[in-house]
């Protein structure tokens, strides 16, 4: 990798990683546990602060652990190769999976406002883009990087449309459609708020990998302080309008806040052009997911004795075919179960939220340990206030961990962490076939 990327450039990009589908859906279960609009507030600005704190962790991190696998690498040289292997078994069985159909259920839940549909159609629909999206890329299509730029500044432009449409209504003297407050729990429901609003935030870890490739170490402090910085602002400034025009109870009952004040403000006119630009944001992240977890999926497969079939490389088409059909495969079930549950997003929020929560907690712990087990490798990037900022963000994600688990519950909690038992049972079998193999 060569330092070449300067602050804006890199600022620009951590933009990129982060804003996505998730503010035009999470929102509303943010105002439902909350209620209060300065509460609503309080909780997307912190969520700002701990994401900020955890890309400089993760900064750190990479730039001193550098590799394609992220995370992979500095697990295991804090906690050993088997912490890694489940890091790497829950990308592709959970986090990526789920994150797919998450999205998936995103852009039918914002469709469904144009077109009502029951939830069966909802769930085919959603499976369909799955398939569709799988299919372009087994042939090889990929979207350029110009596309990706397009699909970040349409999420952009979508955010500061609420925020001008909630400004113009105040302009006209309109009043929201519901200003009453929704019942809201008063001790759960911070924690919840909190599992929703850092969904929101996810991708702030993947920015770290810029470390290794801007100019100057200290660009990457510049980078993560006003990329994150601004990616904090929009999301006040979508959320002031959902406030602002739908009040707590309207943000609180709707599936697709976001259609809903562009109609309360232009009519069906808005209401539709917003539809559209959450639904190719939905389709361009979800296409994303489906790239980069194809190809996280291949690089684990070659390190691991017994998968060879899914570390093979279509040569002629550029892709791992096995490892995107395996993925594929993967997120239609989780398309089924959810659509087996009376919310499909939801559903996949409680799958992914406890394991997710767990890894990240583990790699903000690596640091302080690293920093100990390791004191002579090379740091391009120390993480500033020596160990405050690192013991802050894990303390976060220990406190976010346990509210994603108290609100998904024991059985949900047991579905979630299931997985890693069966990667345990996985990989045990598969050193049984490499060892007879061997024999």
């Amino acid at each position: 990798m060569r330092r070449v990327i300067g602050p804006w450039q890199a600022s620009s990009v951590v933009v990129g990683m982060v804003v996505g589908a998730g503010i035009f859906r999470s929102a509303s279960v943010v105002g439902a546990t909350l209620g209060s609009p300065l509460a609503i507030y309080a909780a997307w600005a912190l969520g700002g602060v701990v994401a900020l704190i955890g890309a400089l962790c993760y900064a750190e991190l990479s730039a001193a652990f550098p590799h394609p696998g992220g995370d992979y690498r500095f697990l295991k040289q804090a906690y050993g190769q088997t912490v890694a292997f489940l890091f790497a078994w829950s990308r592709f069985t959970v986090i990526f999976t789920a994150s797919a159909a998450m999205l998936a259920f995103v852009g039918t839940d914002y469709l469904n406002e144009l077109w009502p549909m029951d939830r069966l159609t909802r769930a085919i629909l959603a499976a369909v883009m799955v398939v569709a999206l799988a299919a372009i890329n087994l042939r090889g299509l990929k979207t350029s990087a110009r596309s990706e730029v397009a699909f970040v500044a349409l999420d952009v432009v979508a955010l500061l449309a609420l925020g001008g449409a909630a400004v113009w209504m105040i302009v006209q003297g309109g009043v929201p459609v519901d200003g009453a407050v929704p019942p809201v729990d008063p001790v759960g429901g911070f924690g919840v708020a909190m599992v929703y609003v850092m969904l929101a935030y996810g991708g702030f870890n993947d920015a770290s990998t810029l470390s290794a490739e801007v100019r100057r170490p200290r660009d990457i402090t510049r980078a993560m302080i006003g990329g994150m910085g601004a990616v904090t602002l929009l999301y006040l400034v979508a959320n002031w309008a959902y406030v602002s025009v739908l009040g707590p109870a309207g943000l609180a009952r709707s599936d697709a806040p976001a259609a809903a004040v562009m109609q309360a403000v232009f009519g069906q006119v808005g209401r539709t052009a917003m539809v559209v630009a959450v639904g190719v944001a939905a389709i361009a992240i979800l296409n994303a997911l489906l790239i980069v977890g194809g190809r996280t999926l291949y690089a684990a497969a070659a390190d691991l004795p017994g998968l060879e079939r899914l570390a093979t490389w279509d040569e002629q088409r550029g892709v791992p075919r096995a490892a995107i059909l395996l993925q594929t495969a993967i997120t239609l079930l989780l398309i089924v179960w959810g659509a087996l549950t009376p919310a499909g997003f939801a559903t996949m929020v409680d799958y992914m939220s406890p394991v997710y929560w767990l890894f990240l907690t583990l790699s903000g712990l690596a640091l302080p340990l690293l920093r100990r087990k390791c004191p002579d490798a090379e740091r391009p990037y120390r993480v500033p206030f020596g160990p405050l900022l690192p013991l802050i963000f894990s303390g976060m994600s220990i406190y976010i961990l346990w509210a994603s688990i108290d609100y998904v519950g024991w059985i949900g909690t047991a579905i979630s962490f299931g997985t890693l038992l069966a990667g345990l049972i996985a990989r045990w079998a598969l050193g049984l076939f490499a060892g007879r193999t061997a024999a």
